[in-house]
């Protein structure tokens, strides 16, 4: 049994992207325990690079917001699960904020031991997903991380087009192929 935590950025509640987040975690919940976070119920500033945590014995932040409740979850987590709107072939900015905060030594802490993704767009082209995958492939090298897999659906703008989506099948299996 493993702890999973999804991170969702959508700004759009029971949006297209949760639906796809819900699916996952509906089948995680066989055999794990599973938490989501909306990124949008939270204040988290962008880092700006100052290196402070590298410099404290905590390796606190200087900033001051509710990233300190993301690093709580983190910290417990086995495994992580990114879910994001894709509205400019990257994620959201809220999900961006929380990822480069992760420029931090305090992420050497956590035993997250997986990474999945699950990305949700609204234009039909080519390559939509590309950028995001590259980075997410760079992260998996970085941490020395073992995917779990990902899910990538394109073409569904509207709220609710993502319904009766196969893709939806596949985030629910993915989620419970994991024990």
């Amino acid at each position: 049994m493993s702890n999973i935590l999804i991170l969702s950025g959508s700004k759009r509640k029971g949006g297209n992207t949760d639906t796809l987040a819900a699916s996952f975690a509906e089948g995680a919940k066989l055999h794990n325990t599973v938490e989501t976070i909306s990124i949008h119920d939270y204040k988290i500033r962008p880092c700006t690079g100052c290196n402070h945590c590298f410099k404290t014995e905590e390796h606190k932040c200087k900033k001051r917001d509710d990233m300190r409740y993301v690093y709580k979850k983190l910290a417990e987590a086995d495994v992580v699960v990114i879910a994001s709107p894709v509205y400019f072939y990257g994620i959201s900015s809220q999900l961006k904020s929380v990822v480069d905060r992760l420029h931090n030594p305090i992420r050497n802490s956590f035993h997250v031991k997986k990474l999945g993704l699950l990305l949700v767009g609204g234009a039909s082209i080519p390559n939509l997903f590309d950028a995001i995958k590259l980075q997410y492939n760079m992260i998996l090298k970085f941490f020395n991380l073992e995917d779990i897999g990902n899910v990538c659906v394109s073409g569904v703008r509207e709220v609710g087009a993502i319904n009766g989506n196969a893709a939806l099948k596949d985030a629910y299996e993915m989620g419970a192929r994991i024990e």
